[in-house]
C-alpha cells in the first residue's frame, strides 16, 4: 500500500527538519491516538525532537488513559521555525479544533485514511482502502525500522481495533491487514487486554442514556433507515461523557432491513453533531460531506447549524435520495 514515492516523500520531509509536532483531529479517538503516537516514537528513533499536540477533549473512556501523553498548547514558540508538522488522522484544520497554532505557517505532512480527504496532495499518504491510520503507520514504521518496537504494537494495534470495530469491519480482501495485526501481536501485542479496554469501564448512566436513545429512535423509508437523538435534558440527565454509540450503532445495525443509522446530539442550542453509518453499498460519507463532514463509507460523521428538529427533515431528504 505503501508505494516507493510516497515512502520517499515522507523520507524527505523527516530530513528537512530537526523537529516535528505531531496533532490529531479533535475528540480524539483510538485511531488518532495510536497513529500519533506510534509516528511520535518513530520520529524519536530517528533523532527528531516532538510534540505531541491534541484539543481534546478525550471523552471516550478508552482514550482517557492516553491524554496526558498530549500538550493541549504549543509552548517552543523560540524555535518554531525548527520544527514540522504532521498531521494524522484528518486533513483539514476544522477537524483539528482550537490550538494555539496557525497549521498553515508549516510545512505539513498528512496521513490518513478517510475517503473524503485529498489523497492526490503534495506531502501526503492518503489511502482511504486502509482499515485505520494506524495501519498506515505500522507499515512506515516497518518500512524504515525493521520492525515496531513492543510499545508501538500495542498503541498500533489498540488503534487498528478500534477504528475497525474489533476488525468485525474487516472484508475478505483484508489477509495484509490480518498479517499486519499478527505481527503486532508477535511483539507483544494483547487482543484480550484491547478488547477489555475497548469495551470495559462503563458506567451505570451510559447504560441509561443507551436506553434514551433507544426509545427516541424512529424507523424510515420502510425500516431501510433509523434516526435516534440525544437532546441537551439527555446529556443533563446522564452525563455529558457517557455516549456509547458504538454498542447503539450495533444494537441499531443488527434489526432486520435496516441499512443506515443517523445519531444526532444536541451540542448546543444552535449546534448538532451527527453520527452515520451504514451496512454494504449505503454511502453515508456523501450524505456527512453533504452537511459539511466526512469519513468512510460506511462511517462518516458532521457538525451543522441546527437543531435536532430541523435537522431531521434535512437529512431525510438527502438519504431519500439514496434508499
Amino acid at each position: 500500500m505503501i508505494f516507493d514515492q510516497k515512502l520517499k516523500e515522507f523520507l524527505q520531509f523527516v530530513d528537512s527538519h530537526s523537529a516535528f509536532i505531531i496533532v490529531g483531529h479533535k475528540e480524539p479517538d483510538g485511531d488518532c491516538i495510536a497513529s500519533c503516537l506510534a509516528l511520535d516514537e518513530l520520529l524519536r528513533l530517528k533523532g527528531k525532537k516532538t510534540v505531541l499536540l491534541s484539543a481534546g477533549p478525550f471523552k471516550r473512556i478508552e482514550t482517557k488513559a492516553y491524554e496526558h501523553l498530549f500538550n493541549s498548547s504549543f509552548e517552543d514558540t523560540e524555535n518554531i521555525k525548527d520544527y514540522g508538522l504532521f498531521i494524522a488522522d484528518c486533513s483539514t484544520k476544522d477537524r483539528i479544533g482550537e490550538i494555539n497554532i496557525e497549521i498553515t505557517d508549516f510545512d505539513t505532512f498528512i496521513i490518513d485514511h478517510h475517503k473524503t480527504s485529498d489523497n492526490t496532495c503534495k506531502n501526503c499518504m492518503v489511502d482511504s482502502s486502509a482499515p485505520a491510520t494506524a495501519y498506515i503507520v505500522q507499515l512506515l514504521f516497518e518500512a524504515i525500522h525493521g520492525e515496531v518496537t513492543k510499545t508501538a504494537a500495542d498503541v498500533l494495534f489498540f488503534g487498528i481495533a478500534t477504528d475497525t470495530g474489533f476488525f468485525r469491519f474487516l472484508e475478505e480482501d483484508s489477509a495484509d491487514v490480518f498479517e499486519a495485526i499478527s505481527r503486532l501481536i508477535k511483539k507483544g501485542a494483547s487482543p484480550k487486554k484491547t478488547y477489555n479496554i475497548m469495551t470495559g469501564g462503563k458506567s451505570f448512566l451510559s447504560r441509561k442514556l443507551l436506553g434514551r436513545h433507544l426509545d427516541n429512535a424512529k424507523t424510515y423509508f420502510d425500516g431501510k433507515l433509523i434516526i435516534t437523538y440525544e437532546t441537551p435534558e439527555d446529556t443533563q440527565n446522564f452525563g455529558q461523557n457517557g455516549r456509547d454509540s458504538d454498542a447503539l450503532y450495533q444494537i441499531l445495525l443488527a434489526i432486520e432491513g435496516v441499512e443506515a443509522i443517523v445519531n444526532i446530539k444536541q451540542e448546543t442550542p444552535e449546534q448538532c453533531t451527527a453520527g452515520f453509518r451504514s451496512i454494504e453499498n449505503i454511502d453515508v460519507s456523501v450524505i456527512a460531506a453533504h452537511f459539511g463532514g466526512g469519513g468512510h463509507k460506511n462511517a462518516s460523521g458532521a457538525s451543522y447549524t441546527s437543531t435536532i428538529d430541523e435537522f431531521i427533515p434535512l437529512i431525510l431528504q438527502e438519504f431519500q435520495k439514496i434508499l
